[in-house]
């Protein structure tokens, strides 16, 4: 294997079509919502255990490096799934409810492959708006079951969530549906019942968008009983809630298994954007930070690449990566030609296999209305409005606790420099936070900075 892959046993719309060199594969896309970096087996946690999430892991690689390109849910996912940073289509902080959604210009993963003979797929959170113009059949997809906002209840609500005309209702191609059980658990199913409509003539893109964990903290006894050691309330039912998911995980796995489709279908595991610790009581550590902000805590997630046959199983890769190169990925996967004039990620598969001995990326970038952050190489450079800018080395300070920018001034110019030459190609922002939002944001990255270090909440 080439020096960026570590294997397990050694401890460790701009695209034209091509033509595949085998069969495309399907493409499963799943993604976490709030997900704390160290609250999975294969991160290391022994508190939760995530037999399925670990056994896909062991299957495919686990990226340690990996980013999203936002902090918060809804910039996060249109960086996602148009692989472009968002802030080139004026998407920067969560959508406002029923106004404004993802720049309709914009082409999705699902516009990619359905020219490409794909059957395409969204089940649960879209949050990349209400309005019916931005309804998920609009933005290529056949099928959609889930909900248009950001969370909801995990039980069916009349009286708020489930409410005629409610964002958060979930629907079935724009009809309202009366869901049994528990929320998590009902995604699972209609994910298993796409999957098992397979056929061997058509490849189908499915994106499993759950909302665990993201609150509110609602967990079914049975899973409550499983973490009832576990002395923190807030803690035991987020357990519950992504032990939840992890049965799901296995289940959709089962499927695939069970179909056939398992031997070539190309897996994405990831979360939306770190762990919010005080509203859930996710961990991120050793990251310092949490979602919402551009300390790693909030930006870098746990990220599994799988596809049987193409991608060594059980290896670690090491370099930057991003939820950005997922649709080139995808796209070349499938056959067709990713436009890299046009995206921003990278086709992963050649460096994850050993056949490149390049980085996917020297350097990512970040920005919502007042704070921003890039990394260049293992250096991190954070930038807040009305505060000024902070210096990291990752290598030797994966916790951001020792901000060095007055000993390398040289280096802070340079990545300042590169930051607002990247900032310049933004079109803006077409809504706000509000001043709220910002009050909060700033002064918690000003106290990790100052401070060095962020304590979850007991």
């Amino acid at each position: 294997m080439k020096k960026n892959l570590i294997l397990a046993m050694c401890l460790g719309g701009a695209w034209v079509a091509g033509a595949a060199e085998s069969a495309p594969p399907n493409v499963l896309v799943i993604l976490a919502d709030d997900l704390g970096y160290a609250d999975l087996g294969f991160q290391g946690s022994t508190e939760i255990p995530t037999p399925n999430l670990d056994r896909l892991r062991a299957s495919g690689i686990r990226c340690t490096d990996a980013h999203v390109s936002a902090s918060v849910c809804s910039p996060s996912r249109a960086g996602m799934m148009t692989g472009r940073y968002q802030q080139q289509f004026g998407h920067e902080p969560n959508c406002p409810p029923q106004e404004f959604g993802m720049n309709l210009e914009e082409r999705t993963i699902a516009d990619a492959l359905k020219p490409l003979g794909y059957r395409t797929g969204l089940v649960g959170k879209w949050h990349l708006g209400d309005r019916d113009c931005f309804y998920p059949t609009h933005r290529g997809f056949d099928w959609f079951c889930g909900l248009r906002e950001g969370s909801r209840s995990y039980f069916y609500d009349n009286k708020k969530d489930d409410k005629p005309g409610s964002p958060k209702a979930i629907e079935l191609n724009g009809t309202p549906v009366k869901f049994e059980g528990y929320l998590t658990d009902f995604f699972t199913g209609k994910a298993v019942e796409f999957i098992e409509e397979q056929t061997e003539e058509t490849p189908f893109f499915l994106f499993l968008s759950y909302t665990a964990p993201h609150a509110p903290m609602h967990a079914t006894e049975a899973d409550l009983q499983r973490f009832k050691h576990i002395k923190n309330q807030k803690r035991r039912t987020y357990a519950a809630m992504v032990s939840a998911m992890d049965r799901g995980v296995g289940q959709v796995m089962d499927a695939l298994e069970k179909t056939g489709a398992a031997k070539n279908t190309l897996v994405f595991f990831l979360s939306d954007n770190g762990g919010p610790i005080n509203h859930n009581a996710s961990v991120n550590l050793p990251l310092n930070g949490e979602k919402g902000i551009k300390f790693e805590g909030g930006i870098r997630v746990p990220f599994v690449v799988s596809w049987p046959g193409q991608l060594p199983a059980g290896a670690t890769y090491e370099p930057m990566v991003s939820s950005l190169d997922i649709l080139p990925t995808v796209l070349a996967a499938a056959g067709g030609t990713p436009d890299y004039g046009h995206l921003a990620g990278r086709d992963l598969v050649p460096f994850l296999k050993g056949d490149d001995d390049g980085i996917p990326h020297q350097n990512l970038y970040w920005h919502k209305e007042w704070f921003s952050a890039m990394r260049d190489g293992d250096w991190k450079l954070l930038y807040v409005q009305d505060f000024g800018y902070a210096l990291y080395n990752l290598k030797d300070d994966l916790g951001e606790k020792n901000n060095v920018a007055k000993q390398h001034p040289e280096r802070l110019e340079q990545m300042r420099r590169d930051l607002d030459a990247w900032k310049a190609k933004g079109s803006g922002s077409e809504w706000t936070e509000g001043p709220k939002w910002y009050r909060i944001n700033r002064q918690l990255h000003i106290d990790l900075i100052e401070e060095g270090t962020q304590v979850p909440a007991k």
